[in-house]
């Protein structure tokens, strides 16, 4: 699908200022609507819901893994649709806490810098994300597929709303803590994903040749979506010479930080009690813990070339005990 509407799978080259350089075909919708297995949206619904049955499944074979790998209350900040639904493009800012309570209702976006603030440490490139009115202290908070499902009143479509319904009925209606269940979450999404589709694949209007629109010229422009690793906001000030004079950026990983370094602190504290020395499998529940969240650290920090992951172990002087290193 997206090389059909952007040119090619990564990277695509479809979005331009207004709208979108090319439309659909209908031999293009007829492929995806009656092309064989598994070229198929019915077929994609099916395998969807398939992977969801899958992870319940093995959830229920292995739930110490699923709720209890690097679990702890969080709160959540997505945005929402002015009815309370999960929207990934539209809505508002929505953020509740890790009782489900909101801390921030319904704001406009665009306002995002009167509610949000970024926080910064010594020791890294990253900052730390954190509602004003908060503090940085119980300000941080979760963003992504398991954020939509806490700030969510329901998902507009029905299969992943089925789901939806499913998942919070296991947490008992309250924001799960653990990170392990981002994966059930973005399972969720990617059935709305699919439904999605399957409608808009049936709407006339997606042959039709108009795909522009066209507006006044503004100096300043605030975009905020949600992407699959979560929200994400740009900001950007042009000056009359067309060349930008302010740039802001908060990326998903980002606004993930406080809460990615948490996780690795609960694994690290599980795997090294009465231990000196760094296993295979303390390296192995970091990793984990991090891919829970999907990270693109080199999205959050500009970061130059490859990105190993180095462990080291220090005693309380300072000495480092042991070190392990997985490069790619």
């Amino acid at each position: 699908v997206i090389e059909a509407v952007a040119g090619k799978k990564i990277h695509g080259t479809g979005a331009i200022p207004g709208g979108v350089n090319k439309v659909l075909d209908q031999a293009t919708v007829d492929r995806f609507v009656k092309g064989p297995d598994p070229m198929n949206i019915d077929y994609m619904v099916q395998w969807a819901e398939g992977a969801i049955d899958f992870f319940v499944d093995y959830h229920a074979n292995h739930p110490d893994l699923i709720d209890k790998t690097a679990a702890f209350p969080a709160s959540s900040l997505s945005l929402v649709r002015e009815d309370g639904a999960m929207d990934l493009y539209h809505g508002k800012l929505r953020a509740v806490d890790a009782d489900g309570n909101r801390i921030l209702d319904d704001v406009d976006y665009h306002d995002y810098l009167q509610y949000i603030a970024e926080g910064v440490k010594s020791w890294t490139y990253m900052k730390f994300p954190y509602l004003l009115h908060l503090g940085p202290d119980k300000g941080w908070y979760r963003v992504g597929p398991l954020a939509r499902m806490h700030t969510a009143d329901y998902i507009p479509t029905p299969l992943a709303n089925e789901a939806f319904e499913a998942f919070m009925q296991y947490n008992k209606g309250v924001p799960s803590p653990s990170s392990m269940h981002m994966h059930w979450a973005r399972l969720i999404e990617v059935l709305h994903a699919a439904e999605v589709m399957r409608d808009l694949l049936a709407d006339p209007d997606l042959v039709k040749e108009n795909r522009m629109t066209k507006g006044e010229r503004q100096p300043e422009g605030i975009g905020v979506i949600e992407a699959p690793r979560g929200t994400l906001i740009h900001h950007y000030r042009v000056g009359d010479n067309d060349l930008i004079e302010m740039a802001n950026l908060i990326v998903s990983t980002t606004h993930n930080n406080e809460a990615m370094n948490r996780a690795v602190e609960l694994v690290a504290k599980d795997q090294l009690s009465g231990h000196a020395v760094i296993s295979e499998a303390m390296t192995n529940a970091v990793e984990v813990a991090i891919r829970a969240y999907d990270p693109c650290l080199s999205c959050a920090t500009h970061a130059l070339g490859q990105m190993p992951l180095i462990i080291t172990l220090e005693d309380q002087q300072g000495r480092i005990l042991d070190q392990k290193i997985k490069d790619p």
